[in-house]
């Protein structure tokens, strides 16, 4: 066995088995045949689960690789793409270079869709998409963990609660990260922090920069990370899908002191992501940081300078924050008026009145918080002031 057979994703020898063993499997079919066919799958789901699996099994028949699966669903991705935005693009793509591994950190808005935008940029610039990070709290079934180590996912073990366990599984990552950048010739993406940014802060962890050094500890922490091209990526999404879900969940935790979440919730949470609305999405890569900082402190507070100005803000977030009620006195924040032509305001003025409307009145400073957040960060990077 392996060193990192317990994370890792699937290597290309080990394609065909799985593939073959998420066509057999009941619950996996299950979801492809509601997802197909919603008002079928009921009463003929009996007759419909085998035929998607045989059809699926001629389609996926000569797959042996990442890379032509990756081939045989990228046309799915991009009708799923098209289907729930108003349009993608991106910025700075264009430098990274092709033979190159980069470790890619990102804010973190949906559990599917930011590693999927990234994906997707990457892979139509002609480069190698990243292998990614994800929660073994989201790989509850067997075959979405399976779904996921298929497409280069490895695994976070976070649902370890002893201390020496939590240690080891960090150093094993840690480990893993470094091999795939400097051994296997692999990017990493990776969130900035643990779960996703509800409110719309989008903050550097320093335990996760921490991480990075652990498994090089007799190095200097800065030439660890400038060996990682450790590349900060801001995802901007116009609306966001799971937006009112959220701010249910801050409301909650805000007036109750805790959230619990209900059974198959991240299920949804990652279907809505997944199909919903989401206007338009731009995604910025910035440039390797290699220097300006010494720690983790240090390092955190650069990235999140990065990734906040390379945030790009949407009319939505200039009406959320005009309506704010925590607005920041020391920032000159331009009316959207001024930034956006008619059109494109009205549009995004009927949007915004409608998800306001869609969400109870006592939530809804919490919907207002999620799209301001971001003008607040912004504007306080652009003037010099700390967060």
């Amino acid at each position: 066995m392996g060193e990192f057979d317990s994370i890792r994703p699937y290597a290309d020898a080990e394609i065909p088995a799985v593939l073959a063993r998420l066509l057999a499997d009941d619950a996996f079919l299950d979801i492809l045949t509601q997802f197909r066919f919603p008002r079928l799958a009921g009463p003929f789901g009996w007759l419909l689960k085998p035929l998607i699996a045989h059809r699926l099994r001629s389609q996926f028949r000569a797959i042996d690789s990442v890379r032509t699966l990756q081939d045989t669903i990228e046309p799915y991705v991009d009708r799923t793409v098209e289907k729930a935005t108003d349009g993608v693009t991106y910025s700075g793509v264009e430098t990274l270079k092709s033979g190159s591994a980069y470790l890619f950190l990102a804010n973190h808005r949906d559990i599917v869709m930011d590693p999927a935008f990234v994906n997707y940029a990457v892979y139509h610039a002609g480069l190698q998409t990243p292998r990614i990070a994800i929660g073994d709290n989201l790989l509850q079934k067997p075959f979405v963990s399976d779904l996921m180590r298929l497409n280069k996912s490895f695994i976070v073990h976070r649902s370890i609660s002893g201390r020496r366990e939590k240690l080891a599984a960090y150093q094993l990552l840690s480990a893993y990260i470094s091999h795939s950048i400097r051994n296997d010739g692999e990017s990493i993406w990776i969130a900035q922090a643990e779960g996703r940014a509800k409110d719309g802060d989008d903050r550097t962890d320093s335990a996760i920069l921490k991480m990075f050094h652990m498994s090089r500890k007799d190095e200097p922490f800065a030439e660890v990370i400038a060996s990682l091209k450790m590349t900060p990526v801001s995802i901007s999404y116009e609306y966001d899908p799971c937006d009112l879900a959220k701010a249910r969940e801050l409301y909650t935790r805000a007036t109750t002191g805790s959230y619990t979440k209900q059974p198959g919730e991240d299920d949804k949470s990652i279907a809505l992501g997944i199909t919903g609305y989401k206007g338009r999405v731009h995604v910025h890569f910035g440039d390797p940081l290699t220097t300006g900082f010494e720690d983790a402190k240090q390092l955190a507070a650069l990235t999140d300078a990065h990734i906040l100005t390379g945030y790009r803000l949407f009319p939505v977030h200039y009406l959320a924050y005009a309506m704010w009620s925590e607005r920041d006195p020391q920032l000159d924040v331009p009316a959207a008026e001024s930034l956006f032509d008619a059109t494109e305001l009205a549009a995004a003025k009927a949007q915004w009145q409608q998800r306001l409307s869609n969400c109870p009145s006592e939530q809804q400073p919490y919907l207002v918080l999620q799209y301001a957040m971001p003008v607040r960060n912004q504007y306080r990077i652009k003037a010099g002031l700390p967060l």
